[in-house]
């Protein structure tokens, strides 16, 4: 019989006080997952998993540790713990690692009101299977479309988080997924697409056909894909890729690049990183949000807070460690794992502005491209020098004239961010809510 999540956590910390620990924190994480994949209408893969981790977190003095294991034996815990503390002894000092103080510590959260955990029955595979299938002969429904691949998956996980600070808590999260990808064409003319969708409440999820006929569209689409143009033009973010854009702020707003001294904005807070009108804001209570979460992995409580602010930088993304190095209290953004120690991350976010719709956007671009695929990347952290491989549709006269593929689009993400146009398209399901967005100025290599 599996013990109760918050039990074994406390198992875990008592276990490392014994040790020798001055404080510790422990993570036990349980899950189950279900999943079905077709290859056009033959059942290529179905996989069910159990598991159960535990991680434990151990501070001799300012000396830290983490350790992690999937057996939840008493012999396990006891060996984790003398380990963790042994290896903790050995580390170097950290001026800023510690448990949050008890009056720092998150209480009283609504799990019901955040609804995260989908009360439905597990789906038996079958039916998992089932809106595999009818995704996939959407797609295969239309012509041209010479291959498919679809999937369905559901999974659930249950965390519970303890310290010797006092703090305990946990709770569940549901996740349900669809996906298709349509290859369209033949021989070298070969095109992919695909579409996917995700919500922690499975009926939630719009109709697998919808999901099949939207990958076909989308491959069918890229046909006779060639090069577009080399020079400076305007470039549309779609939708489905602009949230990337933006993580590259978040990456160098992050405490750690912070810290360090390693990111292009370490002397942007107060300063304009983004247009004048637009809010870059993380909501970590919105409800069926696939990131919501009722505390931060440090047991600190959450709440919605503007990291851009009327388009100015107002704080950086912070855990405890990051904010005792920059004298700053912790954001309440620590996220982990059961093997490593806390690090700062963003959640649910949304960038809030007064958008224009898609058409009038491309009408005012002219001549650009707009971006639906993007593929590797080189950015320099500590300058914001940006250049990505991209695919996409080139627009001539403000209407979209030809798919394009096989070019490098470049620039710098100072320039980038504080001259995005953002469009009114972005959907509400996403974790990160982001709309197309509108670049001046880019450097495009094609031809």
């Amino acid at each position: 019989m599996t013990p109760r999540l918050d039990d074994l956590a406390q198992r875990l910390l008592d276990a490392a006080l014994r040790a020798g620990a001055d404080a510790a924190d422990a993570l036990v994480v349980s899950g189950e997952s279900i999943s079905v994949q077709l290859h056009n209408d033959q059942l290529d893969s179905a996989t069910r998993s159990e598991g159960i981790d535990i991680g434990l977190r151990v501070l001799v003095g300012r000396r830290q540790a983490c350790v992690s294991a999937s057996d939840i034996g008493a012999g396990t815990v006891a060996a984790l713990a003398e380990r963790a503390v042994a290896m903790a002894r050995e580390a170097p000092e950290d001026p800023w690692a510690g448990l949050a103080e008890p009056a720092e510590l998150a209480r009283g959260w609504d799990l019901a009101a955040l609804e995260i955990d989908d009360p439905a029955d597990p789906p038996a595979p079958e039916r998992l299977e089932a809106l595999a299938r009818e995704a996939a002969g959407a797609a295969l429904g239309r012509e041209g479309i010479a291959q498919v691949e679809a999937g369905a998956a559901w999974g659930r996980h249950r965390l519970h988080l303890a310290a010797t600070n006092g703090f305990s808590g946990g709770y569940a999260r549901s996740r349900a997924d669809l996906y298709c990808t349509a290859i369209a064409g033949s021989g070298t003319g070969m095109e992919r697409d695909h579409a996917a969708e995700s919500r922690t409440h499975r009926a939630d999820l719009p109709a697998p056909e919808e999901v099949g006929r939207r990958a076909a569209d989308r491959a069918l689409a890229m046909l006779g894909a060639r090069k577009p143009p080399s020079g400076a033009f305007p470039v549309l973010y779609d939708e489905r890729v602009a949230a990337g854009l933006i993580g590259h702020l978040l990456a160098a707003i992050n405490g750690t690049a912070v810290a360090r001294g390693a990111t292009w904005l370490k002397d942007a807070l107060g300063q304009r990183v983004l247009p004048a009108g637009v809010d870059l804001i993380e909501d970590p209570e919105r409800p069926r949000g696939l990131a919501s979460r009722p505390f931060d992995g440090e047991g600190l409580p959450g709440w919605r807070r503007a990291f851009v602010r009327d388009g100015v930088l107002a704080v950086w993304v912070l855990d405890l460690a990051t904010g005792r190095q920059l004298r700053l209290p912790s954001t309440g953004n620590a996220m982990r794992g059961t093997g490593a120690p806390p690090a700062p991350g963003v959640g649910n976010l949304i960038l809030a502005a007064e958008g224009s719709p898609r058409e009038k956007l491309l009408a005012e671009m002219g001549t650009g491209l707009v971006v639906t695929s993007l593929i590797g990347s080189t950015i320099n952290p500590t300058t914001g020098a940006y250049s990505r491989g991209a695919s996409g549709f080139w627009v001539e006269r403000g209407e979209i004239v030809r798919p394009v593929h096989e070019c490098t689009i470049a620039g710098n993400l100072r320039d980038m961010l504080r001259s995005l146009r953002p469009a009114d398209d972005a959907r509400p399901s996403r974790s990160r809510i982001v709309p197309s967005l509108l670049v001046e100025g880019l450097t495009i290599a094609g031809d």
